[in-house]
């Protein structure tokens, strides 16, 4: 197997571990009402920080198989999103652990989640996340669709329904294989 066969075989495999990763991150996620006590206590489980680093290795990964344009406007994207979800993993996951005894830091996950350069960071980053997705699906044409829409769709699935949720991780998840497919292929 040659240089450059080799490499896009694990240009392949990058894409589809990703896909699995993306679809994990949600299906593996808790979910309560995180305005409450209960749902502040989701965040202190090992599943909350192995969904979360799920979707960081997708991102990861992602950035790794892309070439050219596609590849820095998604590693910058992949860079800024990943800061955020670092404090979304194991900063909610520390205050989650102190809920039970210490109810009033319900109050410092909005104050995580919301500071002003904390949501700019992640809404910039899942910007270009969106447009390194369309720069991808310029690359490998109409079969890239469903990941460049998966993308577009990363920030306004956080405001719907687990299963909405899981859908999305679905439709990443074919995504990443259709391309990987095509790389195989070729």
């Amino acid at each position: 197997m040659s240089k450059v066969s080799t490499t896009i075989k694990l240009r392949a495999a990058a894409f589809a571990t990703a896909g699995v990763a993306f679809l994990l991150y949600p299906v593996l996620r808790p979910y309560a009402d995180e305005s409450t006590i209960t749902g502040l206590g989701v965040m202190s489980t090992t599943a909350w920080v192995a969904a979360h680093l799920l979707a960081v290795v997708g991102f990861l990964l992602v950035s790794l198989a892309l070439t050219g344009t596609a590849r820095a406007i998604t590693t910058a994207g992949a860079v800024l999103t990943s800061v955020y979800y670092g404090a979304e993993t194991f900063g909610l996951f520390a205050l989650g652990q102190r809920a039970a005894t210490t109810p009033e830091v319900l109050q410092m996950v909005d104050a995580v989640r919301y500071h002003p350069a904390a949501i700019t960071v992640f809404a910039l980053g899942l910007l270009l996340l969106a447009v390194g997705a369309i720069a991808a699906a310029r690359d490998f044409g109409r079969i890239a669709l469903p990941y460049a829409a998966g993308f577009v769709l990363f920030l306004p699935q956080f405001f719907t329904a687990p299963p909405v949720r899981m859908a999305h991780g679905a439709l990443l998840l074919v995504g990443c294989l259709l391309i990987a497919r095509k790389l195989w292929k070729s």
